[in-house]
């Protein structure tokens, strides 16, 4: 019974001493706004203050556009994911891009409220900002969601509709990034506060490529220092708990707007099925689908998923 007793004791103190290397080894605090701007936020960026945040946007291209394109990024992502889009567009049209509240350099909601509501509220708040009053607004993922909900919310502000792997429908992921699994258990909380794994980071976004090789070593450290912002995974946390996908989508069917929906066909965490549904729900709404893209396809072929949308916009 000594033995056996030893022997126990003797693996939980290994245990206890490759979590302690791990939690040492992978220590990642939040790191402050100012740290992270001359790396992520270089020209065109800019800080506006809306709702008590200096939001990280970029508004690009010719200022008489009347309806110009603005760009929703999905979760713990940044605008950083419509560079590719942004550059195209620019050159006939005014393209607004912004970090979610939240995410990328924006950071949290001061009011700690992550309900769709409120983000569609925001949205409302920066278009008034800018002095936009009507916009074709584009969406991938929580992005995507953000789109229709505020389409739905201020139909009269929205010329056209944009729907890039959106999420919307209750959650049929065949695989989801390991990040997001962990961000949604309570337990390590504690610890994903200042512990962040870049392997962690980099398997996520593998996870949501059609083609993992594209994932660059400075993609994968876009993400992972984004997600160190201050405030950044907390409010990710919250975010999961109050604006779960699923929330409103037999509102969908309401929706009355000329609306593109673009999916990669090899994404698994929004799988093609959603795509299908989003097409049967919103009337004369166009899909096309890109086989061998994933979950961002802006993100991962720019340009050939560029091209449909501006066929779309001139058509």
């Amino acid at each position: 019974m000594k033995r056996f007793a030893k022997v126990v004791f003797g693996v939980v103190l290994l245990v206890l001493i490759a979590l302690t290397a791990a939690v040492a080894w992978y220590w990642a605090p939040d790191r402050a706004v100012a740290d992270l701007k001359p790396r992520w936020a270089a020209a065109p960026s800019q800080f506006v203050a809306i709702d008590g945040m200096l939001v990280h946007l970029r508004d690009q291209g010719p200022r008489d556009d009347p309806a110009p394109v603005v760009l929703l990024h999905g979760t713990s992502a940044s605008l950083h994911t419509w560079e590719g889009w942004a550059a195209v567009l620019q050159l006939k049209r005014r393209v607004i891009s912004l970090d979610l509240p939240g995410f990328g350099l924006t950071g949290p909601f001061p009011d700690g409220d992550y309900r769709m509501s409120h983000y569609s509220a925001f949205l409302g708040n920066v278009l008034d900002q800018l002095q936009v009053p009507r916009a074709v607004v584009v969406g991938n993922s929580f992005g995507g969601q953000l789109a229709w909900q505020f389409a739905l919310d201020d139909p009269q502000r929205v010329e056209r509709l944009v729907l890039v792997d959106a999420a919307g429908y209750p959650r049929n992921a065949t695989s989801m990034p390991i990040g997001f699994r962990l961000a949604q258990i309570p337990a390590l909380a504690p610890v994903m506060a200042n512990v962040l794994p870049r392997p962690m980071i980099e398997a996520s976004v593998r996870n949501v490529y059609g083609d993992p090789s594209k994932v660059s070593d400075e993609l994968v450290e876009r993400y992972y220092q984004l997600t160190l912002r201050a405030g950044n995974r907390e409010a990710l946390r919250q975010r999961f708990i109050q604006a779960e996908a699923g929330q409103g989508y037999s509102r969908i069917a309401e929706l009355n707007v000329p609306t593109l929906i673009l999916w990669g066909g090899r994404d698994e965490l929004i799988p093609p099925a959603n795509a299908e549904r989003f097409k049967r729900d919103i009337k004369g709404s166009r899909l096309v689908l890109f086989d061998e893209l994933g979950h961002v396809p802006q993100e991962e072929d720019p340009l050939r998923t560029v091209a449909v949308l501006i066929g779309f916009l001139e058509g």
